[in-house]
């Protein structure tokens, strides 16, 4: 443990925060004074995905503090994460991306719900700037239709959500353990926070949102954005979609509609031009196999239906 920062108690609990990194200085010089006055001395820790703008020195010249656990070899998001979340000393985890601000006294009402052990995660409201506007997101909304898990942002005047964001969250650390952490199968990133809060869900543990933790999230500052084209980005999500499908559904009659409906969808995107959902169905194949192996894992610990989850 390091001498500033130290896990704290609150509500009961011990506190660690994750903040991943990749390439993402700037977003560090920008961001990270902001979540350490909102820590109220919660264990900060960077997980550095092999960066080469010189993440770990700014980190070790200006917050010394701070954990950095640093990788040689990049893995994407979800081992990243899971790096990270094997060096925390905390029960509860809260993930903060790198282009997120965290407004004081933001970690308190996130924290409170885990008085009930049946809690996995609890998501905060996004003020997300986006094309130069304010959106309100933090809320998902998700729902079987055709085979398909079909999702969307939900108002925020409720606390039911599908999933909690893996860019400003809080896990409770032994679930998240039992779940196996974030699958690195989706990566380089995307549907993996979907996914552990989909698991979570089905073995029986609630995911909440809580509206009184606000975070300003600066999505065009983000390294997918700069890294990645808009194509690239899509393929991707296509193709985890897919994963996702082929991993969690278990329900019978959804599996023969999902089989059903693909050809006809993919027939569909084809002759409108877009060849992307056929080419990230295609990247998806590549992986069926170790898909079944982890479903045949995680199935284990089921105790819900897929139609017990819509929202």
């Amino acid at each position: 443990m390091n001498t500033r920062y130290c896990i704290i108690n609150l509500v009961g609990h011990t506190v660690s925060i994750i903040i991943p990194n990749w390439n993402g200085v700037h977003l560090l010089r920008r961001h990270l004074k902001d979540v350490v006055s909102s820590s109220e001395g919660a264990e900060i820790i960077v997980p550095d995905d092999a960066s080469t703008d010189g993440s770990v020195e700014f980190l070790q010249n200006f917050f010394p503090d701070v954990k950095v656990v640093s990788t040689r070899v990049r893995g994407g998001f979800a081992q990243n994460v899971n790096n990270g979340v094997r060096h925390a000393a905390g029960d509860l985890i809260i993930l903060l991306n790198t282009d997120v601000e965290p407004e004081k006294g933001f970690m308190q009402p996130l924290l409170a719900h885990f008085s009930d052990p049946e809690v996995f995660a609890v998501g905060c409201l996004e003020k997300s700037l986006e094309t130069g506007k304010t959106m309100l997101r933090g809320r998902g909304l998700a729902h079987w239709a055709k085979g398909y898990f079909i999702h969307s942002r939900g108002e925020v005047n409720k606390t039911d959500t599908a999933w909690v964001s893996g860019g400003s969250g809080a896990f409770r650390k032994p679930m998240w353990d039992k779940l196996g952490g974030m699958d690195t199968l989706y990566s380089p990133f995307y549907w993996e926070d979907i996914d552990i809060s989909y698991r979570g869900r089905k073995a029986g543990w609630k995911t909440l949102f809580e509206p009184k933790s606000v975070v300003h999230h600066y999505h065009e500052e983000g390294k997918i954005k700069r890294e990645f084209t808009p194509t690239d980005v899509k393929r991707i999500v296509y193709r985890n979609q897919f994963i996702f499908i082929w991993k969690n559904l278990t329900d019978p009659c959804m599996l023969c509609s999902h089989i059903f409906w693909t050809p006809i969808r993919l027939i569909q995107t084809l002759f409108s031009g877009d060849s992307l959902m056929f080419q990230g169905y295609v990247l998806a194949l590549q992986k069926f196999l170790i898909i079944l192996k982890h479903r045949l894992i995680q199935c284990k610990i089921y105790k819900k239906t897929d139609r017990e989850l819509n929202i």
